[in-house]
């Protein structure tokens, strides 16, 4: 692994160096955002895959409850039914699920490349790329300097956190058109949301500088991934609603 964290740092670097003329100190942290982003762009198909996963599994959701109220007393049966489902529809129940898994090797490779010592003698503006919120918090307090700069990440991870949030209710509300039944547990997701969203402060707050601008930028770009891939169920919803209520 350290080979692999090798060759990544270097790719860093030398963005680093083509970033230098354009962002001067922080040309490393512009770095880190670029990189990240090149990451995302990389694994964007698997993303593709998982939406189109989720919104199958969304299409075939009235014929499964159909199913299971059939076969309720016949779990066997019910099992077979269910997979003649999948079968027949080309929906396989682990779609949405495999492609998020592979982004774990990713975010996992990430985050020990800039969470690590590498990330030493540079900055972004004020802070440090190697230091936390807390070493910020000592070195001049909330409104100093380095502070300052934890202030800006927290408020963009704070908008971004909301737009999740809205844009997930959104899309939960719009589902029982689609299904013509109300989604099993979307109430408690709708509950739990928030929390999930938030989360990534908590997360920002307590790693290294350099590992948070990933974090941050990743966040954003999942956020407005997501609004992309799932705009188009969003306008179906809107519109079955406009005619329904016409």
């Amino acid at each position: 692994m350290s080979d692999v964290l090798s060759v990544f740092a270097s790719l860093v670097e030398w963005l680093a160096d083509l970033l230098q003329p354009l962002f001067a100190t922080a040309a490393t942290a512009a770095a880190i955002v670029l990189f990240t982003l090149l990451v995302r762009l990389a694994i964007h198909p698997l993303s593709r895959a998982s939406a189109r996963g989720q919104k199958a599994r969304t299409r075939i959701a009235p014929q499964l409850a159909a199913l299971r109220k059939k076969h309720a007393k016949n779990p066997e049966r019910l099992r077979k039914a269910v997979t003649e489902l999948h079968t027949r529809e080309k929906v396989s129940p682990f779609a949405g699920i495999l492609p998020a898994l592979c982004q774990a090797p990713a975010f996992l490779l990430m985050y020990h490349l800039f969470a690590g010592d590498r990330m030493a003698g540079h900055a972004l503006f004020a802070a440090p790329l190697g230091e936390r919120w807390a070493d910020a918090l000592g070195g001049g307090g909330v409104f100093g300097p380095a502070g300052a700069v934890y202030l800006a990440l927290f408020a963009l991870v704070a908008a971004v956190a909301t737009f999740t949030y809205r844009s997930t209710k959104r899309q939960l509300a719009a589902q029982p058109l689609d299904l013509g039944q109300p989604t099993p547990g979307a109430g408690a997701i709708t509950k739990v949301m928030p929390l999930l969203s938030f989360a990534t402060l908590i997360t920002v707050a307590v790693i290294p500088l350099a590992a948070a601008l990933y974090v941050v930028t990743s966040t954003t770009w999942a956020a407005a991934e997501r609004a992309f891939l799932f705009r188009e169920r969003e306008e179906k919803g809107r519109a079955k609603a406009v005619a329904t209520r016409a």
